[in-house]
């Protein structure tokens, strides 16, 4: 394949979007950094991982009063974590092509020259199935969450990057997961990707 090159990947609760990142991985043959990077995190700070997982969508912003109860961390200790998964967000990006799952990887990496930005996205009653149906959960705590966690999410992305993670003037794709599903997306993407960086086509077809 090419050279290298990023890809970040930001999206809403329920719409499959980290499944749909591990697939893409294993489509074009690179790394993929989620949960990974909490870990170090924790690591790096001295802190349980649980506190990184809490804290990191828990920051307030002038646009949304927090009602998920994420996390107690201090202004002092989300600013350290935001600071330390900037450090190991770049890092990670600088030695290899590879996917980044959220955490503001688009604003981060967003000026590197062979970034493409993506948001996943889907209807609420497809995420609401989705959460049911794929992630188990139960139907009122199914609705609760996808409310709850998106409000945090936006809030956290908002507090570092000044933009909503689905503001298309920082994103290059917009994507609804619901059209083709987790492997359908994933395969519409990789020839995306193969498309814009000029890569051999690798992307097995469908049997």
């Amino acid at each position: 394949m090419g050279g290298k090159y990023i890809i970040t990947l930001s999206r809403e609760f329920g719409s499959l979007g980290r499944p749909i990142a591990r697939k893409l991985s294993e489509l074009l043959d690179i790394e993929y950094y989620d949960r990974d990077i909490v870990d170090q995190t924790a690591k790096n700070l001295g802190l349980p991982e649980s506190v990184v997982s809490n804290v990191e969508e828990s920051a307030k912003s002038h646009l949304f009063q927090m009602s998920y109860p994420l996390g107690t961390g201090t202004t002092e200790q989300q600013d350290a974590i935001y600071n330390e998964q900037a450090k190991i967000i770049k890092h990670l990006a600088d030695k290899q092509p590879c996917i980044v799952v959220g955490r503001c990887s688009d604003f981060l990496l967003g000026n590197e020259k062979n970034c493409l930005r993506v948001y996943v996205y889907a209807p609420f009653h497809d995420r609401y199935r989705n959460c049911v149906d794929v992630l188990q959960m139960e139907p009122e705590t199914a609705k609760k969450m996808i409310m709850k966690v998106d409000k945090a999410r936006n809030a956290y992305h908002h507090h570092y990057t000044g933009y909503l993670p689905n503001d298309m003037n920082h994103q290059d794709i917009l994507i609804n997961s619901s059209m083709l599903g987790v492997n359908g997306t994933a395969e519409c993407l990789a020839h995306i990707v193969e498309s814009r960086f000029c890569l051999e086509n690798n992307t097995p077809a469908e049997s």
